[in-house]
């Protein structure tokens, strides 16, 4: 089976040569990132909270994330500024393909009541941001060893040039988008 970086090359750029009306197999739009980012509220009072989601991470990317930290303090939230609030990692190449194939085939058909995800969530310049509840979904998860759940915001960039062209190349590497459903309005009279 072939894997979704080899099926990119060999059948998806040219699908999106056609699609989209480009002559040059440079000019079809690639994912270049993803990000996968964890804001961890608690983690002000209970550090520990910190260093578990941190731990999972890791074991959901196969690679360590880095710690974020706040810009400015937020009396409001008990928040000083540069203390640690969540992590991130940022996949590129391999790793991103391997994880992107994992979260599209094993990940998101595991959410109960799963319709596909959002069509409202492009950036306008190439890039698409979703959120998912819980890090269950992921097989790496140990349920046993999980204390509470928590979410993450996971971002793919690629270097489309406009909403469109990014949905058109994600939905060919099959992310899972909602089908909408066209009402028709009934005619008085």
């Amino acid at each position: 089976m072939a894997t979704l970086k080899e099926r990119y090359k060999k059948t998806i750029v040219p699908a999106l040569m056609k699609e989209l009306g480009y002559k040059n197999p440079m000019q079809a739009p690639k994912l270049i990132k993803l990000v996968i980012n964890r804001g961890i509220g608690e983690a002000t009072a209970n550090p520990k909270a910190l260093e578990i989601a941190a731990e999972e991470l890791t074991a959901i990317t196969g690679q360590k994330p880095l710690i974020t930290r706040a810009k400015k303090a937020i009396a409001g939230f008990k928040v000083r500024a540069k203390t640690p609030i969540g992590c991130k990692v940022t996949l590129r190449g391999k790793r991103m393909y391997e994880f992107l194939d994992k979260l599209i085939n094993l990940c998101l058909p595991k959410i109960r009541d799963f319709k596909g995800l959002s069509l409202d969530s492009f950036d306008g310049r190439g890039s698409y941001t979703f959120g998912i509840k819980e890090q269950l979904i992921f097989p790496e998860i140990i349920y046993e060893k999980v204390d509470k759940t928590r979410g993450m915001d996971i971002t793919l960039c690629t270097s489309a040039k406009s909403a469109n062209e990014a949905r058109t190349l994600l939905s060919f590497l099959g992310m899972p988008f909602e089908k909408k459903i066209v009402k028709k309005e009934k005619v008085s009279g």
